[in-house]
């Protein structure tokens, strides 16, 4: 059968680095043919941090950085297709998440935003760029977010085992797949986005590698339930979030004051999973098997605390399903790429709250 190439591409809330994959998506099973990252520099991390509020000339700056994430994205692809020794001629096109700067789905005039210049990429690499995945979906009456089930229904959904895959990237978000059933999911509250701030702020360093630091503190109750309280967690599915809410300002409104550093970082990785935990119980009842994607995979005591607080059922990584954790997102664009250029659609109602099937995504030819 005849190789169907497409690139895929994901920057995250994390705004750590750009996810690049190569697949292969014929009518058999898709299969990941090669992988690139290229990370983000500090500066870039800081412009695009400062890009979340409101602030000075910000038109021209995200214009700007959409350009330079441009050339950044242009310069991943190129590592990408050599080390693959495959050629910008054989690829279909790229799905092309942006780089968040704002979500906001539930204000009287939704919107979300994610920079990028695709007419400059395409330019760049010579190939039909899809972007602003998420526009239509809100336009649509939707959040806008999560995107990536319907990808989890079309390669990990199982005939006759009920699955839940939970992507802990800076979001965390939940796809329920039960057999017999319509696909659902939702963000369920942060992954990674406080523990990295936090960590950064007080060690300098861009993420906890592999929980150590909060393995050095102890879970504050009066915290957690704190964080706990906010309304997000309580509101029923669908529902979505990012950065505009989970953020160091919303974090210190919490704190007492009195708390030692470590003591809140191991009681923001507890929220992690003590949310995802909770969705999990409230939303898919009787799943028997928990994979894990996302950065928070890596994060061995989050890994553990998980398998502890979810009740009965396997809890594993989705390398076990065929895609390693790091590359599942930016699969879902490469695919919700091929979903735009077939014009079918590619969200899922009873996730986003769409009132109805959308073909997403923007289409810039070579």
């Amino acid at each position: 059968m005849k190789s169907i190439y497409y690139i895929g591409m994901m920057s995250g809330t994390s705004l750590d680095g750009v996810d690049v994959v190569l697949v292969d998506l014929r009518e058999t099973t898709p299969l990941l043919l090669g992988t690139f990252y290229s990370p983000y520099s500090n500066d870039l991390r800081e412009a695009l941090l400062s890009l979340q509020q409101s602030g000075y000339d910000e038109l021209h700056r995200a214009a700007m950085l959409s350009n330079q994430l441009s050339y950044l994205y242009a310069e991943a692809i190129t590592g990408l297709l050599e080390s693959a020794d495959v050629f910008p001629q054989q690829i279909v096109a790229i799905g092309c998440h942006g780089q968040t700067v704002r979500h906001c789905p539930e204000t009287e005039k939704s919107y979300t935003i994610q920079l990028v210049n695709a007419a400059l990429l395409a330019e760049l690499t010579g190939i039909a760029v899809v972007a602003d995945f998420r526009s239509r979906d809100i336009a649509a009456g939707g959040q806008g977010a999560p995107l990536v089930p319907a990808f989890h229904e079309a390669v990990f959904k199982s005939p006759n085992c009920h699955r839940v895959i939970v992507n802990i990237g800076g979001i965390a978000n939940i796809t329920n797949l039960e057999p017999g059933h319509f696909v659902t999911g939702f963000d369920c509250g942060p992954g990674n986005i406080l523990m990295d701030t936090w960590c950064l702020q007080h060690t300098e360093r861009t993420y906890d590698h592999g929980g150590q630091w909060a393995a050095t503190g102890q879970v504050v109750p009066a915290l957690l339930k704190a964080l706990s309280s906010d309304p997000f967690f309580a509101q029923k599915p669908p529902k979505s979030t990012g950065r505009d809410l989970f953020n160091l300002h919303w974090l210190e409104k919490k704190l007492q004051g009195r708390e030692s550093p470590e003591d809140v970082q191991a009681t923001l990785l507890q929220l992690t999973v003590v949310s995802i935990a909770e969705s999990i119980h409230a939303h898919c009842l009787g799943a028997e098997e928990v994979y894990v994607c996302g950065g928070g995979g890596h994060n061995s005591l989050l890994m553990s605390r998980l398998t502890e607080v979810i009740r009965g059922g396997k809890v594993a990584l989705t390398d076990q399903l065929g895609i390693a954790i790091d590359w599942v997102e930016a699969f879902a664009f490469a695919w919700l790429a091929h979903q735009a250029i077939l014009r079918k659609t590619g969200n899922l109602t009873a996730v986003t709250g769409a009132k109805g099937s959308r073909i997403l995504g923007v289409v810039y030819p070579a």
